[in-house]
């Protein structure tokens, strides 16, 4: 018998928490990702105010954003509240590219991270 692919969830999960000093706990009623218990890196929504998306809101490097919205609107958006922050939506909906999705959950993570951290997960 085949097994199930893994939810979307569980797949964020994995690449969230396998990042150095991370954890996971509900933030505004969503699956919420952190570095040290406190400075959150990534979201996992699902129906948002019921905005019909199951996503990922993240933290984003300076530029990175509106490049991705620009070239992939279907995949990549500005999330509400967190977008003023330059943050950026994730599609999960639309048979997204684990590998992408997992790119830009690093990235959210390097964003924020405190230097000591990122040193740490660049190192070979």
């Amino acid at each position: 018998m085949p097994h199930a692919a893994p939810s979307p969830l569980a797949r964020v999960r994995k690449i969230c928490l396998s990042l150095p000093e991370t954890t996971e706990r509900l933030s505004h009623g969503a699956p919420s990702f952190f570095i040290r218990d406190k400075i959150g890196f990534v979201n996992y929504m699902d129906n948002h105010h019921d905005d019909g998306r199951l996503a990922l809101w993240c933290a984003c490097p300076p530029g990175m954003r509106d490049g991705l919205v620009k070239a992939q609107p279907d995949q990549y958006f500005v999330p509400p509240y967190v977008g003023f922050r330059g943050w950026i939506g994730v599609r999960l909906d639309r048979g997204p590219d684990w590998d992408d999705v997992g790119r830009v959950i690093r990235e959210a993570y390097v964003a924020v991270a405190p230097k000591r951290l990122v040193a740490a997960l660049e190192k070979p």
